[in-house]
């Protein structure tokens, strides 16, 4: 990590099993957007996190800009799995993390990865 995660221009590495991505921030606008670059030899793009207050609620968009032949290939395999490490995955394990913070019950960490 070359700086806070919250602040545009830094640099770290994202690492979904034995698969690294460079990962720099583009956009960080507390408390409702953060945009960055990713890539490696397989899968490469940007991402945009936006969290919107509805009706006293968070609604979280994501939204992901693939690049490349071989990018939207494995991007597509990455996306439609629900295994540990697919985007699907990785979602359900933050979807716990929210739900058992929301309930209180911090003692069980969960890992995403």
């Amino acid at each position: 990590v070359t700086g806070p995660v919250d602040q545009a221009g830094t640099r770290y590495v994202v690492r979904f099993g034995r698969m690294s991505s460079p990962t720099e921030v583009l956009v960080a606008e507390r408390p409702s957007r953060f945009r960055t670059r990713f890539g490696n030899r397989l899968l490469r793009g940007e991402a945009e996190a936006t969290f919107e207050d509805v009706d006293g609620r968070t609604r979280l968009v994501e939204v992901f800009e693939i690049h490349g032949f071989i990018s939207n290939i494995a991007a597509r395999i990455f996306g439609m799995g629900s295994y540990k490490g697919s985007f699907q995955g990785e979602l359900n394990a933050f979807k716990a993390i929210v739900e058992r913070e929301w309930s209180g019950d911090r003692s069980h960490p969960v890992s995403a990865g």
